[in-house]
This record gives C-alpha cells, structure tokens and sequence, in this order.
C-alpha cells in the first residue's frame, strides 16, 4: 500500500511539472516586450490583425505571430560598381542610403526583403542618374547627383513603408589614365595662371618704370643723385671688370668739339 502510495505521488508530481512547463512555454509565447523603438506586426491565422506599440503585449498562442519592425533609422550600402557616363568615361562608385520604416504593415506585407530591395533599387537608379550625366558634372555637383538619385528611390519605396532620408555617394574612382590626364590639365592650367600673373607683374613694372623715368627727367637733381647711388652699389661689390661712367650729353659735346674743329680748318 505504501509503495502504490508513492508511485500515485510521483505520478502527480510528474504531471505537475508537465503541466506547469506547458504553462510556462504558452506564457513565454503569448507575452512579448516591444521596446520603443520597435513596432510588432500581427497576424491572427495568418490574417493581419494589427499593429502593436512598446510595452507588454498578450498573443494568442498558437493562434496569433508577430513579426517586429525596427523603426531607427538605419543604413543600407551600396557596394562599389562600374558606371559609364554619357561621355563614355568608366567611373567605380559606391554610396549610403539612409532610411527608416513609417509603415510596418506595409514594410512587412508589401515586400519580402526591404533592405536588399532598398539596396538594389538604390543601385539601379545610380545607374541611370550617372549614365545620363558627363563625367565633369557628376565630379563636380555630387550632392545634386545624389538627391536626384534620393528622389527615385523615395517615389518608389514610399509604397513599400519606408521613408528615404539621404543618400550620400562615398567614393568616385576614375580610371588611372584618366586620374593622369587630369593631373597633366591641372599642371598645365598652373602653368598658365603663373605666366599671366608674370606678365601682370611685368605690365605693373614697366609703368613703374615709365613713372619713374619721367620723374628723373624732370629734376635732374634727382637724376645725379640716382647715378650717385648705382656708382655707390657698383662700388660695394668687388669685381674685376672695368666700369667708365660718361655724361649722358657726351654726343653733343662731341659733336660741338668737332664743328669748331671743322670750323677752325675753315
């Protein structure tokens, strides 16, 4: 009697346990934490039924799933391609897009994989937005190539539940000979700009000069002080060469010498 006692307890005890572990798995099924920033999409039978916000929520087990929708914004790259400008210039891009979800029911029922399709979508329109530009412009007005781009995806996603915040182009690669020719125009465009500002220089000094010229002429007080100084600057510095100063009117007395002479013989 004692042993058919003992067995009845452990049998209760067994279907206790039993019991209190199939309550324990149907309560950690049917009770979910949302935090703030998720949203979680329901499904009685398969059918949608709701969406629920953060806090505790009660599912039906067996009955009701519930699928969770992050609502951050979030970032989907780009992976780097080769994409050919309207003047047939290969160029390897790659880019961020940046987005978050403002639907989950529609980012969940519309769509299996929004992200890759974000990314894919994202790609295409790269494609088209470059192709149809030159090679200057796109290097030049890369923030207005990315909105243009932002502005295809966002008018196709907007059905999907999701809101395309900015799309930023990280990296614009051109082919080596094309990254030397541009090296070669940028040094010659230098060399030019260093040409004309030499010969703005030289203009400037010629009027100077000119100026300066026409000052000395004016007092020839000046004029002797001038020659003065050079013979002083000439002197300063040891040379072996042999430096005759004249008067500037040497030919007129030269030339007065000479017709009193013809005129003496006369």
């Amino acid at each position: 009697m004692f042993e058919s006692f003992a067995g009845n307890t452990i049998f209760a005890i067994c279907i206790i346990g039993v019991v209190v572990l199939l309550i324990l798995t149907v309560g950690s099924r049917s009770v979910r934490v949302i935090p703030e920033y998720e949203r979680g999409v329901v499904f009685t039978l398969g059918k949608f039924t709701g969406v629920r916000g953060p806090g505790l929520n009660i599912l039906i087990p067996i009955f009701q799933t519930m699928q969770r929708v992050d609502m951050r914004l979030a970032t989907a790259e780009v992976p780097r391609q080769e994409v050919m400008t309207r003047d047939n210039i290969p160029m390897l891009v790659n880019a961020v897009v940046y987005f978050k979800v403002t639907d989950p029911e529609a980012v969940i029922i519309k769509i299996e994989d929004y992200i890759f399709a974000i990314r894919q979508y994202t790609q295409a329109a790269l494609r088209d937005v470059i192709g149809n530009n030159e090679m200057d412009s796109v290097l030049m007005e890369r923030v207005q190539i990315a909105e243009a781009i932002r502005e295809i995806v966002d008018a196709e996603t907007s059905d999907w539940g999701v809101d395309i915040e900015s799309i930023k182009i990280q990296e614009l690669e051109l082919p080596a000979e094309m990254k030397r020719a541009m090296a070669r125009q940028a040094e010659a465009e230098r060399e030019r700009r260093a040409t004309v500002i030499a010969s703005q220089g030289e203009l400037e000094a010629s009027k100077n000069l000119r100026t300066a010229a026409a000052e000395l002429a004016g007092s020839p007080g000046a004029l002797h002080l001038r020659t003065l100084q050079t013979i002083r600057d000439i002197a300063s510095d040891p040379s072996e060469k042999l430096v005759l100063f004249l008067p500037s009117n040497i030919a007129n007395v030269v030339s007065e010498f000479t017709d009193q002479k013809k005129d003496n013989l006369m």
